[in-house]
This record gives structure tokens, C-alpha cells and sequence, in this order.
């Protein structure tokens, strides 16, 4: 069991990750604006963080080259699913169904890694738990405020799902592979999400179209490369690697629906950078969400206590015959 200070780093790390992420709409939004496609921003934003990270990556390794080698599954999982089909099948969508829908859709990939590692583990999560998963998925629901489903494009809702498993392995993966830098392991994994993102274009499935258009931020205009280089930064290269740190101190579970706060987070972020103040509504949403992942901190702690308390107690001596 983990000591609680190393509990707590990991959840500033992970709050961290969260809002990193969250800056990503913000700052993508003048671009795409600009004349740029968003997949056309997402494989520039994976491959220049990639190429940023490469060489903290390599000293990390120190000549264990072989390390990538062996963890070669797991990288590309990460960087297929985590990296470039969230992003493709969020994107494809959205071009069927409301954006409140998709990203509802996509955020079910957090039940889906709770499902994940009861069936792995073959242990049922705590009432607490289970009460604090209901709880943030009901905030993340007030804040989107998705439209009814009925009648929404199946498309629409098969990518959603779709986007919602790369969330799922992206948790999954980045918890779950010991015996790599992290630095490795994330600029290798966004560099394969990079360059199948780009054949995802290539091949028509997503438009990739940029422009080199000045670009409105902050109440004023400036460089396309300004937006882009807080994309790659922190968005992605940041974001990324604080994300997989947290989901290895956390775990799947945990990290998951602590990564919820994205969306109070782009809450924020719209507020103090495009000046989108958030609703009443919203406010009470993210308050509801950060109590459900609060919970849910609590609930795997008391489960984690309960099964090395188990584990613990002496087998039972066998009776005399």
C-alpha cells in the first residue's frame, strides 16, 4: 500500500495532467479558426512533442535501447489508442452528433477502466467507490449538458464508444508498464500516435490542412506558432507525461476519474483566456464532479486497505480429522 505522501504527489500530478489537458481547446480553438484542421494540429502537437521529449528520452534510457524493444506492445497500444484514435474518433464523431454527446461518449472510457480491472482483478470496487463513479459521471454530465440521445446518429455514437476504449488504454497502458522511463515510454508512444494520425489523413479518414494565418489569442493577434508551441508544450508534452506518472502512482481507477477535472479545468481555461464565463449550471456540475472523484479517492483507498487487511490475516489452521 502506498504511503500517503506518495498518494498525494500523485494526485497534484494528475490534477496537473488534467489541466494541461484542459488547455488544449483554448489554445487549439484560433487555430482552427486560422484554416487549420484538427487533426492537422493534433499530428503537429504529438510529433513536435514527441521529437521534444526524444532527447530526455534517450538519456533516460541510457543505452537500454532494448527496453523499447521489449515494452513494444504496450507503446504502440499507447500510442495508437491514447494518442491517435481518441483524437480520430472524436473527431469523425462530432461531424454526426452534438459535441455534448461526444464527449459524454468519450468520457465513458473511465466506467470502461473500472470494468476493465474488476474483471482483472475479479474484485468488486467498494460501495464508496461505486457511489463516487455514479456521482462524477452525473457532475460531468451536468456541466456538458448533453442533448437526448434518442434519435442521435449511430456514427456518431459507434466513434464516441470508439474514443471512449482509447481513453480506457490509454489509463490502462500507462498504469500498467513498469520497467520503462516514463520519458521513453511517452515520446515513443506519442511519436507512433503521431505518425498514425498523419496515415489517418493521408488516407482521407480525418482532413489535414494547415495555414500560416495570424491567429486572435488573448484579446490580441498573433503568430499561427504561438498557439502551436503551448500545444506541443504543454498540451501534449506536459500533459502527457504528468499523465502517465499519475496513472502509475494511482492506478487506472483513480487517475481515470481524477482526469474528469479536464472539464472543469477548459471551464477555467475559457474563462481566463477567451473571457467564456462559466454558467451557474457548470459551477455546480464541476463542484458535484470533483465530490465524485473525491470519493472515489476515498472508496480505492478503503478497498486497498481492505485487501492488504485480507491478505494480511493468517490462513485458517485445518481441523483434526
Amino acid at each position: 500500500m502506498q504511503q500517503p505522501g506518495a498518494r498525494a504527489f500523485g494526485l497534484v500530478v494528475a490534477l496537473a495532467s488534467a489541466a494541461f489537458f484542459a488547455t488544449s481547446g483554448s489554445f487549439a480553438r484560433p487555430l482552427l479558426e486560422a484554416g487549420w484542421s484538427p487533426a492537422a494540429a493534433v499530428v503537429v502537437r504529438l510529433g513536435a512533442a514527441s521529437l521534444l521529449l526524444a532527447p530526455l528520452a534517450a538519456v533516460g534510457l541510457r543505452g537500454r535501447w532494448h527496453l523499447l524493444r521489449e515494452k513494444w506492445r504496450p507503446i504502440l497500444l499507447y500510442g495508437l489508442f491514447g494518442g491517435a484514435a481518441v483524437q480520430v474518433a472524436y473527431f469523425n464523431a462530432i461531424t454526426y452528433i452534438e459535441v455534448g454527446i461526444a464527449l459524454m461518449l468519450e468520457y465513458l472510457g473511465v466506467v470502461l477502466v473500472v470494468l476493465y480491472v474488476w474483471a482483472r482483478s475479479r474484485k468488486r470496487p467498494g460501495p464508496l467507490t461505486l457511489t463516487g463513479m455514479v456521482v462524477a459521471v452525473g457532475g460531468l454530465a451536468v456541466i456538458l449538458n448533453p442533448a437526448d440521445l434518442a434519435g442521435a446518429d449511430l456514427r456518431g455514437v459507434a466513434w464516441g464508444l470508439f474514443a471512449a476504449t482509447g481513453m480506457a488504454v490509454y489509463y490502462i497502458t500507462a498504469s500498467e508498464t513498469a520497467g520503462i522511463p516514463p520519458l521513453a515510454f511517452v515520446a515513443t508512444g506519442l511519436g507512433v500516435g503521431a505518425v498514425a494520425l498523419l496515415l489517418a489523413g493521408l488516407t482521407g479518414l480525418v482532413p489535414l490542412h494547415a495555414s500560416t494565418a495570424d491567429v486572435r489569442l488573448l484579446g490580441g493577434t498573433w503568430p499561427w506558432w504561438v498557439p502551436l508551441l503551448e500545444l506541443v508544450v504543454v498540451a501534449a508534452a506536459l500533459a502527457y507525461l504528468t499523465g502517465f506518472v499519475a496513472a502509475r502512482r494511482l492506478g487506472p481507477t483513480v487517475a481515470s476519474f481524477v482526469g474528469l477535472t479536464e472539464v472543469v479545468f477548459a471551464v477555467v481555461w475559457a474563462w481566463l483566456l477567451l473571457g467564456e464565463l462559466p454558467g451557474a449550471v457548470q459551477l455546480l456540475g464541476g463542484t458535484v464532479l470533483l465530490a465524485g472523484v473525491a470519493a472515489v479517492q476515498a472508496g480505492n483507498l478503503r478497498d486497498t486497505a481492505r485487501r492488504v487487511r485480507l491478505a494480511a490475516e493468517p490462513e485458517p489452521e485445518p481441523s483434526a480429522p
